[in-house]
């Protein structure tokens, strides 16, 4: 009885945790305020989840260490650095839940980083949730024909999260490309909340191939990797599809991403102080107004 109450309490701070970073990544739905607040519950959140999963730090450095135990592990600790640097960035420039933390570090710094980090703990947290999915699933008893629809309902709408993440220009973020967050303020709130399920959804879904690659026989292990493929290529069918629309619409090709940086880079800077312009809000490196991002979406085409 204890156990199924422990595991119950484990599963709902791990959904909270869940739509709280869907809501976290997407700040044009909830604005300045609220994204601090949610994001401090969030953080009290992991924190409470650190203390139910206390026993992983007492058994991470026994026992010998497989592949997927290596995996695992390397996805936590990496997931949990990242939450720290989120936090902290994220209050040294917060001015509505904790302004008191303000200045910790330097603006900056903490601008960018907390940018990349928060997109870092988004890919690192579904990869965290697909590898224990299996796990989960396993009362289901999925075997033969049901599992491979499944995983094949699962593939297709991984294919479309990894659109999302393309055409979203995530790996930007990713790997510090750029300054500022590039936000769509006029995209219907369902479809940003959509998007970021779906991209959620891919990196689960990888994270659960994984599982069956490092886990499984040779013949399952092989399935995964189909299945990865498979994601991977519907996702770049997809965004081909869409950037050769857009290619044909404007009659230009698009720009390749160091050109695109360095465009948006000379933007901020001849934009700053133009009565024509809105500047970026340079604490929290978001863009606050329509007419400056869809200016910027312009030249980025």
């Amino acid at each position: 009885m204890q156990a199924k109450k422990s595991l119950m309490i484990r599963r709902t701070v791990d959904a909270c945790m869940t739509i709280l970073m869907m809501l976290l990544m997407s700040y044009q739905v909830t604005g300045e305020a609220l994204h601090e607040w949610i994001g401090v519950s969030m953080t009290l959140l992991v924190i409470v989840h650190q203390i139910l999963n206390r026993k992983w730090y007492v058994t991470v450095f026994r026992g010998k260490y497989n592949l997927y135990r290596t995996v695992t592990t390397s996805v936590n600790a990496l997931l949990i650095l990242s939450f720290l640097l989120t936090a902290f960035c994220g209050m040294s420039m917060s001015s509505h839940a904790v302004p008191f933390m303000y200045g910790m570090a330097k603006i900056s710094f903490a601008r960018r980083m907390h940018l990349s980090m928060s997109y870092w703990a988004f890919v690192l947290m579904g990869l965290h949730l697909g590898l224990h999915i299996p796990v989960m699933l396993s009362g289901l008893k999925l075997t033969g024909r049901k599992k491979i629809i499944v995983n094949a309902a699962a593939c297709c709408f991984a294919g479309a999260g990894l659109f999302c993440l393309i055409q979203n220009r995530i790996a930007d973020y990713l790997f510090f490309r750029v300054p500022f967050a590039l936000l769509d303020y006029e995209k219907a709130v369902a479809l940003v909340l959509l998007e970021n399920l779906l991209i959620m959804v891919f990196w689960a879904f990888i994270g659960a191939q994984l599982f069956h690659i490092c886990k499984d026989k040779d013949k399952d292990r092989m399935t995964g990797i189909i299945f990865v493929m498979a994601t991977i290529i519907i996702g770049m069918l997809l965004s081909g599809h869409c950037s050769g629309t857009k290619t044909n619409e404007s009659g230009t090709a698009a720009w390749g991403t160091v050109q695109q940086t360095e465009v948006m880079t000379d933007s901020f800077s001849l934009m700053e102080g133009h009565s024509k312009w809105a500047v970026p809000n340079r604490r929290t490196g978001v863009l606050m107004t329509k007419s400056f991002t869809r200016s910027v979406s312009h030249l980025s085409i």
